[in-house]
C-alpha cells in the first residue's frame, strides 16, 4: 500500500487561498470617491422634485433676471405692466396641482426682444402671493413648469 504524503495535501489548500486573493471582488483602496448606491441616487432625483407636484424645482438665483424682478413684484402685489398679470390661471394642461378654480394667478415673465408677451410666465398659488407662495415658472408658455423654491 502507497502512503500519501503531506506536502500534496498542504499545497492545496494554499493554492486555493492564493486564488480566493488574487479573485477579491472588494476593490482596491484609491483616492477617487466610489459614486452612491443606487438607493443614494434615486434619494437625490426624488430630492431634486417638488414632492407635491413631483415638478422639478428651480432656485431664484437660476431664474431669468426678469423671473426675479416679476417675483419681486408679485410679493409686493405689483405693481405690474400687463393687463394680465394677476388674473387667474386656469391649469388646463394639468401640469400643476389641481386646485379649486381661481386658486391660482398668473403673471408675466418679459422676454428681451419680444413685442408681445412672450411665452415666459410664473403662476402663483394661494392668497395672498407672498414670497413664500407656491410658485412656478414656465419658458414655454405652460408646456412644462418648474417649481421655484421658496
Amino acid at each position: 500500500m502507497r502512503s500519501v504524503r503531506p506536502f500534496p495535501l498542504l499545497l492545496v489548500p494554499l493554492m486555493l487561498a492564493g486564488w480566493l486573493v488574487a479573485c477579491d471582488p472588494a476593490p482596491a483602496q484609491t483616492t477617487q470617491a466610489a459614486p452612491p448606491p443606487q438607493s443614494t441616487q434615486r434619494a437625490e432625483t426624488a430630492a431634486a422634485r417638488d414632492p407635491v407636484s413631483g415638478l422639478p424645482w428651480v432656485t431664484r438665483a437660476a431664474l431669468p433676471p426678469e423671473g426675479r424682478q416679476v417675483l419681486g413684484r408679485i410679493a409686493q402685489g405689483g405693481p405690474f405692466p400687463y393687463r394680465k398679470d394677476g388674473a387667474a390661471f386656469g391649469n388646463r394642461e394639468r401640469l400643476l396641482p389641481r386646485q379649486p378654480s381661481g386658486y391660482y394667478r398668473e403673471y408675466t415673465v418679459p422676454t428681451p426682444g419680444e413685442t408681445d408677451r412672450g411665452a415666459r410666465r410664473i403662476v402663483c398659488g394661494g392668497a395672498p402671493v407672498t414670497r413664500t407662495a407656491e410658485c412656478y415658472y414656465t419658458a414655454d408658455h405652460y408646456a412644462s413648469f418648474r417649481r421655484i423654491a421658496p
